[in-house]
């Protein structure tokens, strides 16, 4: 079967680290990228669109560009503000934008100490957003305060994603460098200090409701299924993809108490032959997700394997480098967008 060529958006020079679907704009995306691979430079958010191109054919425009002085490494859409914002930065700092100011965040706060490596908008409280950093702590914001409203200490190294629960308004979830991922009940009583003074060293963790132990090695992603509560998948440097059912978790102000390990793998999804990077479940589908990994390659699963008893369903391969970024178009089932190193932002349907 002959698939269309997917519609290309290059940004030469700045190699991707995420992207976000606008909530509000069916055409809209936002990609956060990074000159020399992040290591060192400045950063970009660049600002695209989905419209027809020649022929019919969708194609992709860039609309416009911030340029900052930190590499980017994630980006979420307000659920409040269809114009508007958050980009989180290698220097540790988050800034809010405005796509309808030229050049410069409309705010911009700074109290982690090492790379905010995402960033995640709560669709329950949409006042609210959380960020996850290399210092260990996820954070808790609204844009209308010029402080954190709560400081997790959520791991003892690299958080490398926190997201809220699409169901749960004060849950949340991360994983780390530590081979685990973690839920937080944010009602629950933090022992950490909140504010830039804190003392990482010898402030004791948070205690999670519930600890996964997803892995022997890094884990690099995580996501909630956007139908069934309290399933999440979780992927890294050991390759596979593990969907894990974690409705064992006890929640509310108690949670800290009684924190338990746990979590049951529903099932494991190999084939990706790198670390993988990014999963994302489908807005539209309970069954279906899409990875994005080292091995070049945008893949697509189910969870209910196919006649063949595979669960892989499609790949997505057309990148030249590691792809770091997956998303699915929160209006039109099975379009995809994925980004790379390659400097490609290439969306196409599955």
């Amino acid at each position: 079967m002959n698939r269309p060529p997917p519609a290309v958006l290059q940004t030469p020079g700045f190699p991707h680290y995420g992207l976000a679907w606008s909530p509000f704009h069916s055409n809209r995306i936002a990609l956060a990228s990074s000159a020399n691979y992040g290591l060192v430079g400045n950063g970009r958010l660049h600002l695209a669109s989905l419209g027809p191109g020649t022929g019919g054919a969708p194609a992709l425009s860039l609309d416009r560009f911030y340029e900052t002085q930190d590499g980017l490494y994630d980006v979420a859409w307000s659920e409040i503000h269809e114009n508007q914002l958050v980009s989180a930065s290698g220097d540790g700092s988050l800034k809010l934008w405005d796509i309808m100011i030229n050049d410069l965040p409309i705010r911009a706060w700074h109290e982690h100490t090492r790379e905010v490596f995402s960033v995640d908008w709560s669709n329950i409280n949409k006042d609210q957003f959380i960020s996850s950093s290399w210092d260990g702590t996820v954070k808790l914001w609204t844009p209308e305060r010029p402080r954190s409203i709560t400081t997790i200490h959520a791991h003892p190294s690299c958080v490398y994603q926190a997201l809220f629960s699409p169901h749960q308004p004060d849950v949340i979830a991360t994983c780390s460098t530590d081979g685990t991922a973690k839920i937080f009940d944010l009602r629950a009583p933090a022992y950490t200090p909140s504010g830039p003074t804190a003392n990482s060293f010898t402030a004791p963790l948070t205690a999670a409701a519930l600890t996964i132990p997803a892995s022997g090695t890094e884990v690099l992603t995580l996501d909630w299924n956007k139908y069934r509560p309290f399933v999440l998948a979780t992927a890294g440097v050991d390759k596979a993809i593990k969907v894990w059912d974690c409705r064992m978790v006890q929640l509310g102000p108690e949670a800290a108490q009684n924190p338990a390990v746990g979590g049951a793998c529903e099932v494991q999804l190999m084939g990706h032959e790198l670390a993988v990077r990014k999963v994302q479940w489908s807005p539209h589908r309970a069954d279906m997700l899409a990875s994005a990994g080292y091995d070049m390659t945008c893949r697509v699963w189910t969870t209910t394997p196919q006649p063949s008893g595979q669960h892989l369903a499609y790949i997505h391969d057309p990148h030249t480098e590691f792809v770091v970024g997956c998303s699915w178009s929160l209006y039109e089932q099975g379009v995809l967008a994925s980004c790379s190193w390659d400097c490609r932002l290439n969306v196409f349907r599955v």
